[in-house]
């Protein structure tokens, strides 16, 4: 398998899958701000859309979507239950939780990543992130991961995106569960080796 990735970027939740998966696979960077690989060839010509995660497996199939990706890899190594059974209710809470940090965390911290955001929105942007991250503060009370006692891709995923909260000056102080999520997320073995890959850990 090959994972195309853009350090930082959320297909660091993909990265850390498969190095939790402890999949045989190769991570190839694709920066999302010159999408030029590292053999100097046009990263649109293998993804159209240009963004990142992408996922193409030995047989040339691709994966484009993280959550999509994410429970792929699980489903590769059921022993590691990085993901509840297909067709359980927990399995269905995994991708409540995948649905909301994409919708409501990912794509809400976008507008803030864009320099033709107006000044005047990003206040908004900020308040119902704060909102967002406030409920997920209190859906961890008691609970090492969102699904409970066992990490799941959720908790990659939610990892990743809440990484970015440094970089766009949202403070996340108050939420102590979730930085005590955190601190227990970077701690893994798997995250630190995804994280040093991309450049991110020294």
């Amino acid at each position: 398998m090959k994972l195309y990735y853009s350090a930082g970027a959320c297909s660091l939740s993909p990265h850390i899958a498969l190095e939790e998966a402890g999949l045989k696979y190769e991570a190839i960077s694709a920066p999302t701000k010159t999408h030029q690989l590292p053999d100097g060839s046009d990263y649109y010509k293998i993804n159209p859309l240009g963004y990142v995660p992408l996922l193409v497996l030995d047989d040339g199939r691709q994966l484009r979507e993280g959550p999509a990706i994410v429970q792929y890899i699980a489903d590769q190594v059921p022993d590691k239950k990085l993901a509840p059974a297909n067709g359980s209710f927990e399995r269905s809470k995994l991708q409540e939780w995948l649905n909301f940090i994409g919708t409501e965390i990912h794509k809400g911290f976008s507008p803030l990543f864009n320099p033709a955001t107006p000044a005047d929105y990003k206040p908004m942007v900020m308040a119902r992130l704060a909102e967002r991250l406030k409920f997920t503060d209190g859906e961890l009370a008691g609970k090492t991961y969102l699904m409970g006692d066992t990490f799941t891709v959720a908790d990659g995923y939610l990892f990743t995106v809440t990484n970015w909260a440094q970089f766009v000056g949202l403070d996340i102080s108050s939420f102590t569960n979730l930085l005590a999520f955190r601190a227990r997320v970077a701690a893994r073995p798997a995250v630190i080796a995804a994280m040093t890959a991309e450049g991110l850990l020294k």
